[in-house]
């Protein structure tokens, strides 16, 4: 989330968002995720539209998410509409340093980098989320989900999940 783009009319939609977990890696909100892409509230504060981005134009969880930010919006607002816009796509430059930090926590490595166009490297971990060292090996390109790859440590040999840069 861009801090300049939050009002004080939009400020509740984007508190209640921020609790709203990402159903495959709940350790992160949509708004962690950068895939809130606008809130539009109407002026008398009783309707609500939020622009969704998801992280692959084909994510199983999307429709868990529409489903998952109208709920915690209708918790306040009488009216709630969620739009997905795929134009731009997704990118794990949107992710937030604390989204990078919660997925180290996690035991998912963050993408590191930015992502440069075009992209024909989705990039390695920069260290093992468990034990920190530099010495990892790529096990398969797809990881738990589409937006992962499973990588392992060769220091400490535990496997992990890493964020694919896209």
């Amino acid at each position: 989330m861009n801090d300049s783009t939050v009002t004080t009319t939009t400020a509740a939609a984007w508190d209640l968002l921020a609790q709203v977990p990402d159903p495959e890696i709940p350790v992160l909100s949509v708004v962690d995720l950068g895939i809130v892409r606008a809130i539009e509230e109407s002026t008398d504060g009783r309707s609500v539209t939020v622009t969704l981005t998801p992280t692959y134009s084909g994510c199983p969880a999307t429709e868990v998410i529409a489903r998952d930010v109208r709920a915690a919006l209708e918790t306040r607002y009488d009216d709630v509409e969620v739009r997905t816009q795929l134009s731009p796509a997704w990118t794990t430059d949107w992710l937030s340093d604390a989204a990078k930090r919660k997925l180290g926590g996690y035991g998912i490595a963050p993408p590191s980098g930015r992502v440069m166009l075009p992209l024909l490297d989705v990039g390695a971990p920069a260290a093992c989320p468990h034990c920190g060292a530099t010495t990892v090996e790529e096990l398969a390109a797809f990881g738990s989900t589409p937006c992962k790859a499973l990588w392992r440590c060769t220091t400490c040999r535990e496997p992990f999940d890493y964020f694919k840069k896209h």
